[in-house]
């Protein structure tokens, strides 16, 4: 088990957004969270490396276990979590500079200073993401001329370059076209060989094709969650199979 999360809960001020969450995170598997629009996936996920610590007024009961260590135990280093456990946004959000310094900037923040070594990484992280082939020629040109789909695999390099061994996606393909999302989802089977993937996905037929695991969120709570066949074929909950029916209002 790559995470597990444990009684989680989880308040914006006065407002509780999630409820006595608990769900395993298996290890080199794809994961992933559907739900209406406003039932806690984003901020599920965001609890997985402390993300809404960044909300003012965030509270969270429970545990997020990385290694058997909680997470939000106080002596954690919050840094390290984020290194160990990548975020990719729903939006691409390459850095205002080259590609390879998109790369690089967080090798370097982590004391990489070697050339040599930067430029292995730069390479290793842009095959990883299946981008080396379209920029290799290109590495110092500015990140924000390429297209929406490459954008959002350079964050996923980006992501890789400080070798997490955990990536979280929310919605990484909501502001792609068909071809870029085929691309992404076809590169998030490919990370789960070496990674763990936890995908936020209002597309339900994108769970279907990818996901091993899926859980079912509704209003902060997690209504159902298990393997994806069954989850669409076999729900045990009516909640559940309203909403992958369709029938859901």
């Amino acid at each position: 088990m790559a995470i597990n999360v444990k009684n989680l809960s989880l308040w914006y001020g006065e407002k509780q957004a999630l409820f006595n969450i608990n769900m395993p995170i298996a290890k080199n598997k794809i994961t992933a969270l559907i739900g209406p629009s406003g039932c806690g996936k984003s901020t599920l996920l965001k609890t997985m490396n402390r993300m809404n610590d960044l909300i003012d007024g965030t509270r969270v009961e429970g545990a997020v276990e990385y290694h058997g260590k909680n997470i939000y135990d106080p002596d954690v280093d919050i840094l390290e979590v984020r290194s160990n456990i990548g975020m990719i946004f729903q939006s691409p959000n390459p850095f205002p500079m080259t590609i390879r310094d998109n790369i690089t900037y967080g090798p370097k923040i982590h004391g990489i200073k070697n050339r040599t070594e930067l430029d292995h990484i730069v390479e290793d992280s842009l095959k990883k993401a299946a981008l080396w082939n379209d920029v290799k020629e290109r590495l110092d040109s500015y990140a924000m001329d390429m297209s929406g789909g490459q954008q959002q695999r350079l964050c996923i390099a980006r992501a890789l370059s400080i070798n997490p061994d955990v990536l979280l996606m929310d919605e990484p393909t909501s502001a792609l076209d068909p071809i870029a999302t085929k691309k992404i989802e076809e590169l998030a089977v490919e990370l789960a060989e070496d990674y763990t993937v936890v995908m936020v996905t209002h597309n339900m037929q994108q769970a279907m094709r990818i996901a091993d695991y899926t859980g079912f969120m509704y209003m902060g709570k997690l209504e159902e969650f298990g393997e994806t066949d069954r989850i669409f074929n076999e729900p045990k909950n009516n909640l559940t199979k309203e909403y992958v029916t369709g029938a859901f209002s």
